[in-house]
């Protein structure tokens, strides 16, 4: 029976290797790990460690090392498999049924990780190679070493389309295309992937050639994406891979921490400078997989985005991956870089010493999301600061550890009320002077039922969507409100795919951004979603001026919405709860700033469009 590697590594996250170790050793508790005399050895002194955090057991006087699987067929003296069904009925996992095709699957991946190795040695080759010269001089630029070249193993991929496919001819085509060495388009003649490129090998765990990213050298290419990774393969998964963590997880048991950076690029520039323990996600935003490999090895990784406005949304994606999966005594740090300022430039300019300084002095999680949601947006109104607390509220709702959720809205609501009620001037008390407490009003449920509904939401879905179909008409607007909309909250997951294509550096095309949201499994926003709204700017005959201006205005309006919703729901419950005519009073202009906003949508839905009814094409 094959059992797959994917497989083998749920069973061993789902086991604790100090409870099944324990049941026949006596572990005493030592900081994040335990310790015992080691019972593969006499000895006086224990010498035996077990870190679950990290999933191995080592002796430091016999070298016995091995986790939970070793422990069983080494110490209890099982075979293989049936520590694997030991372990399994314990974790409650079902051992996969024999499969005549896992031999087969076995055996491809096998011929899979021939093919990746002759890649890169054939990449590693052409990189001494005269037309390897425009690669070697960018590695100059970067000044890395002899030895850090050499370590992460940096080649270059020839322009010619079949360059790879000559090279490396004792493999079938068919093999090159699955391993994602070469593209294969309808019934047109397969070609290489990685052309004129840098290239830098993607290793699994265990020091595996599984993939490939690969860097753009000619800089009149300005349509080309910067970097480029191997697709999804049966050895290459981009959601399961961090870039360098075989080399990061042995210097992480060194150092006590793990650095998580953006690119492939600034891993190898802090290697260079002597911090090994970083890692990369694969161009992608962490996935929760990635965030479990890394509480593996340490409880609190330590990320280090871009300290550009890219950089920071990177890092809060980061932060709502992790707040549903938070759990006791893991958590994530996070370090600012300087504005416009990536790991490698403040090296250079400042050396490694102001690096390690900002590493050793990160913000948690939550001061992050703090720090994040009260810079998003002004805060000069009540109901500025309600939308505050509702985004506040948002993330914490997203928490599913009952006392970390607990924790977490305590401390930031005495954040939030320590901003927005900051302790007022106290004044001596006079005698003869009135109360100024608000006199109780009625209740009257015919006008408080009308106030309720109107604190709820309107024409949001319809100007969501026309403000979408707009960036669609217009894409190269989208990168001049990324951060409005990023920092919204919308609601419409279309925004996060569109703002997320463009972190990613795709392609700003119409047809591209289509693309993007069908592969996401999100539809295109159609006429009928917007019919209501007749803006300009979804006119044939719009002008292209005019028309960014009237979608600049509407994106202003859809960004303005939700803070406004959001206090006019919160004005109405403290009237339900209060019954007060300062509750009132703030309810009351609050609707009365409600249908002026509603006023100004129709308005500028009608007057501005230039052919009323009309409706842009998408296609």
């Amino acid at each position: 029976m094959t059992l797959s590697p994917q497989w083998l590594d749920e069973l061993r996250a789902r086991i604790s290797l100090s409870g099944v170790i324990g049941r026949t050793t006596r572990l005493t508790k030592a900081g994040h790990e335990f310790k015992a005399c080691c019972p593969f050895h006499n000895e006086k002194s224990p010498s035996f460690t077990v870190n679950d955090q990290k999933g191995f057991y080592h002796c430091f006087g016999c070298g016995a090392h091995g986790d939970a699987i070793r422990w069983m067929t080494d110490q209890r003296g099982l075979s293989f498999m049936d520590a694997v069904k030991e372990l399994a009925a314990e974790a409650g996992m079902e051992v996969p049924a024999p499969d005549p095709r896992a031999a087969q699957r076995a055996e491809q991946q096998s011929s899979l990780h021939d093919v990746m190795a002759a890649a890169q040695d054939f990449y590693r080759a052409q990189l001494d190679t005269p037309e390897g010269a425009k690669a070697r001089d960018y590695l100059a630029s970067r000044r890395f070493d002899a030895h850090t070249m050499e370590r992460f193993g940096f080649g270059y991929s020839p322009g010619g389309r079949q360059a790879l496919k000559t090279a490396l001819g004792q493999f079938d085509d068919a093999l090159l295309i699955e391993a994602g060495l070469r593209i294969a388009v309808d019934d047109k003649e397969p070609y290489d992937r990685f052309r004129s490129r840098l290239t830098m090998p993607i290793h699994d765990a265990r020091g595996r050639v599984i993939g490939f990213a690969a860097r753009i050298l000619d800089a009149e290419k300005k349509d080309a994406p910067k970097y480029i990774n191997s697709p999804d393969t049966p050895l290459f998964d981009k959601g399961r891979t961090l870039f360098n963590l075989h080399r990061a997880a042995p210097a992480s048991r060194s150092s006590g921490r793990v650095v998580v950076v953006e690119g492939q690029m600034d891993v190898i520039a802090l290697a260079a400078a002597g911090i090994g323990e970083a890692v990369a996600p694969m161009g992608t935003a962490l996935t929760e997989r990635q965030l479990d490999m890394l509480w593996r090895m340490t409880e609190v990784p330590i990320l280090c985005f871009d300290g550009d406005a890219a950089g920071q949304r990177a890092a809060m994606r980061a932060a709502a991956r992790a707040l549903p999966l938070l759990r006791p005594a893991h958590s994530l740090k996070i370090v600012r870089l300087p504005t416009g300022m990536d790991p490698d430039d403040l090296i250079k300019r400042d050396g490694v010493a102001a690096l390690e300084r900002l590493l050793a002095e990160p913000i948690g999680l939550l001061e992050l999301i703090w720090q994040h949601e009260r810079d998003a947006a002004p805060l000069a109104s009540p109901e500025d600061k309600a939308g505050l607390k509702a985004r506040l509220m948002a993330h914490v709702d997203t928490i599913a550890d009952p006392d970390i959720k607990a924790l977490y809205r305590r401390d930031l609501m005495e954040k939030f009320s320590s901003f927005a009620f900051p302790p007022r001037e106290e004044r001596p008390w006079q005698p003869g002077r009135r109360s100024t407490r608000p006199a109780m009003v009625p209740r009257d449920a015919q006008q408080l039922g009308r106030l309720q509904r109107a604190s709820g939401g309107g024409a949001r879905d319809a100007l969501s969507a026309a403000v979408l179909a707009g960036l669609l008409r217009y894409p190269g607007e989208l990168a001049v409100h990324a951060d409005a909309l990023a920092h919204a909250p919308l609601g419409d997951p279309r925004f996060a795919a569109l703002v997320d294509a463009l972190d990613a550096g795709q392609p700003l095309e119409t047809a591209a951004l289509a693309t993007i949201l069908a592969e996401r499994g999100l539809a295109a926003p159609g006429p009928g979603e917007y019919a209501s709204l007749r803006f300009g700017f979804l006119t044939e005959n719009a002008a292209p001026e005019a028309a960014r201006a009237d979608l600049a205005q509407a994106i202003a309006l859809l960004v303005e919405r939700p803070a406004l919703d959001a206090a006019l729901a919160e004005a109405t419950a403290r009237f339900e709860r209060d019954l007060s005519e300062g509750a009132y009073a703030e309810q009351q202009r609050l609707l009365k700033r409600k249908l002026e906003f509603d006023s100004r949508l129709r308005q500028m839905a009608s007057a501005r469009s230039a052919a009323p009814g009309g409706t842009a094409s998408l296609d």
